[in-house]
């Protein structure tokens, strides 16, 4: 149960991150003369938009639910899986979106994320036998 949970969270933090970028591209126009005017018009942009506000409720969705997670986890399994499997999820779902994720190092670069976060979960999984689990 905790390990899906950590999943979504990966998910929900990583799947987010390339809609956030596309939807705060819209700041790039906003030019005030003041620092303040600046900081107000850019809150303005930002929390007017609504494609720029349901990826940023999502991802602090993420955020909650990896909070209570972190009650019940091991942090040697929570914190690996969680922010290494974002990484995975940020690349593909910039790929969906268009963006170049690069080549044939990425996708070797996520291979071993997942091997090494498959690693975790066996070794983990291994000295908790015998013992109630907290997977």
């Amino acid at each position: 149960g905790q390990v899906l949970a950590l999943v979504l969270v990966a998910a929900l933090w990583g799947g987010t991150q390339p809609l956030l970028k596309r939807a705060s591209s819209r700041l790039q126009h906003v030019h005030e003369r003041t620092w303040l005017r600046q900081l107000l018009q850019e809150m303005k942009t930002l929390f007017l938009n609504i494609e720029y506000l349901v990826p940023f409720f999502l991802n602090q969705c993420g955020s909650l639910l990896y909070y209570f997670t972190l009650a019940s986890t091991d942090l040697t399994l929570a914190v690996p899986i969680s922010n290494s499997l974002s990484i995975i999820f940020t690349l593909i779902v910039g790929k969906v979106l268009g963006e170049d994720i690069g080549g044939k190092r990425t996708f070797a670069g996520m291979v071993l994320t997942t091997a090494g976060i498959t690693l975790c979960i066996t070794s983990s999984v291994s000295k908790t036998q015998g013992q109630p689990s907290a997977l």
